[in-house]
């Protein structure tokens, strides 16, 4: 009889599998956004070094438009108003889901959802990631720069070779807390209809009403996500920054 009340409390196996779905959804996204983010943030801060006041101005302006709007108004921006301004020949090609056929290997394009998701996470995150690369080329001495240019060193090779691998050591920590606030942020784009981790949960909870059962798991998934974040970063930057640099 205990037996039996207690898996009436469990979730159905089919559930488990939903959550997994979601889980695996929530982790291509965020992947994809962090490798996406990572290289706008830092093109955005190696221009930003330069002399150019329209240039530094354009940078600027894209950080503090991005960093200081919420990401949920980014979301609905990308997802009904350049949606609606997309043709609608495209936008019945993205909602169609194409499949690109390459011999035996059949690539299935992401649904429109998940690509607004991916295009807002990505702008939206590498305002961020753009400030922590600034902030980390900016804890150089800035000594250092000109004793690359006393060496003969243009500008641009000094920051690329002197400047920028200290540069990353400093900024690394706080890049890693960017990627896990990445992976917790892509739980809004449920608000577009991705189907990732709390958009599945939702839809559990609807089914089943089991709301603590459900949410305990999803909240499990993304803390576990968050911790291999974690610790994949500490690993990298103790065992291969840090020690790399001695």
């Amino acid at each position: 009889m205990v037996l039996q009340q207690l898996s009436d409390q469990l979730l159905a196996p089919r559930y488990l599998w939903w959550l997994w779905d979601g889980f695996m959804v929530t982790i291509y996204i965020s992947l994809l956004a962090i490798i996406l983010s990572t290289l706008i943030g830092f093109l955005l801060a190696i221009v930003g070094q330069s002399r150019t006041l329209i240039i530094r101005v354009l940078v600027n302006s894209y950080i503090a438009l991005f960093r200081n709007s919420p990401l949920l108004p980014q979301l609905f921006f990308w997802y009904f108003g350049v949606g609606n301004i997309l043709p609608l020949d495209i936008k019945l090609w993205l909602f169609d889901e194409p499949q690109l056929e390459l011999g035996f290997w059949v690539l299935k394009m992401p649904s429109f959802e998940f690509i607004m998701g991916l295009i807002a996470l990505t702008f939206y995150s590498s305002a961020f990631i753009a400030q922590e690369f600034w902030a980390g080329i900016l804890g150089v001495k800035r000594g250092q720069l000109d004793a690359s240019l006393a060496l003969g060193l243009s500008r641009w090779q000094g920051l690329c070779l002197i400047i920028l691998p200290q540069a990353l050591r400093i900024a690394f920590p706080p890049l890693v807390g960017q990627y896990m606030n990445i992976i917790k942020n892509s739980s809004l784009t449920m608000a577009i209809g991705v189907l990732e981790l709390s958009y599945v949960s939702r839809q559990i909870e609807t089914e089943t009403l089991k709301t603590f059962q459900d949410f305990a798991l999803a909240t499990l998934l993304y803390i576990i996500a968050v911790i291999v974040v974690g610790m994949i970063g500490n690993f990298y930057y103790h065992k291969i920054l840090i020690k790399g640099a001695r």
